[in-house]
């Protein structure tokens, strides 16, 4: 099956290494670090890696040997968007630059006062999305969803660091946060959630990225299309020398019709991966083919 188990990897002593790197050589010191850990997740991390090298090769068409560059580049990549998450929340956040690309359909959202629905995907740095938010929304604003099913070790040592400036939905088992999704929307908060991963268990619904059919969580689409609110395809991209840039974009769709909106929305994520390629952070068999 190619549903997500709701975890990600790393050890708490890994992130106490990379925070004390920060505060005391600096991010750059903290990003050459990031080249001990990526051989060892390149050659231990079997599933991931399959699920990486069946991204590149199947879907992108790479070449065995740009692909087995690509498997490294992604994994370092990923370490420096935690690297930059870490720093950006610990006060370093003038470390980087940002550029808004169309802040300003969140804005016309919010004025509409009907709430509104920002559909993302595990590309890019979607976590950092709460920082840009802050300086341009109020926190009570936005809510995002998220899972809760990382390790308690290491949530804990990174709440420390990693300060949350928005207000946090959790998904639970007895679907209590959809109550919370909906009380939400009608006091006019816009609704962040990623429409990329499903887990076992939940409902899905199933259409063709870059090629091949994947499943996709059936809650952000259907949510979505039947509480006839705005949406939006949300994306933070990190770009060369600690630039990052946030993508928000109006989405028109046969308004009521689930199936149409995950169709734009696999379109827009495909865009989103030609230009970005090595920021695909799914690691694990997404398309369900271990051919």
């Amino acid at each position: 099956m190619a549903e997500w188990d709701g975890k990600s990897r790393g050890t708490v002593f890994g992130f106490k290494v990379f925070v004390f790197f920060i505060k005391n050589f600096g991010i750059n010191a903290a990003y050459a670090l990031m080249h001990l850990p990526v051989p060892y997740f390149c050659l231990f991390s079997g599933k991931n890696v399959q699920g990486l090298r069946y991204y590149f090769r199947k879907r992108l068409h790479y070449s065995r040997l740009k692909t087995m560059v690509s498997i490294y580049k992604t994994y370092y990549t990923f370490g420096q968007t935690i690297v930059d998450k870490i720093a950006i929340s610990s006060g370093l956040r003038s470390n980087y630059t940002y550029e808004f690309d169309g802040e300003v359909k969140i804005a016309e959202v919010l004025a509409m006062n009907k709430g509104g629905i920002l559909i993302s995907a595990h590309i890019g740095n979607f976590e950092l999305a709460q920082y840009f938010f802050k300086e341009r929304l109020t926190k009570d604003s936005i809510s995002i969803v998220i899972t809760d099913q990382d390790h308690e070790e290491i949530k804990d040592y990174l709440g420390q660091y990693v300060k949350k400036e928005m207000h946090f939905i959790v998904v639970k088992d007895d679907l209590s946060h959809i109550f919370e999704i909906n009380a939400a929307l009608a006091n006019n908060r816009i609704i962040c959630i990623a429409g990329d991963r499903y887990m076992d268990n939940t409902k899905c619904l199933e259409e063709t990225l870059l090629g091949k059919k994947a499943k996709f969580p059936l809650g952000p689409f259907y949510l979505a299309s039947r509480l006839k609110v705005p949406v939006l395809f949300v994306y933070v991209m990190r770009e060369p020398k600690r630039h990052y840039h946030l993508y928000a974009k109006w989405i028109d769709y046969n308004k009521g019709d689930m199936n149409d909106l995950l169709k734009k929305y696999t379109e827009n994520v495909e865009q989103m991966i030609a230009k970005y390629p090595l920021q695909w952070f799914n690691f694990y068999d997404f398309w369900d083919d271990k051919k």
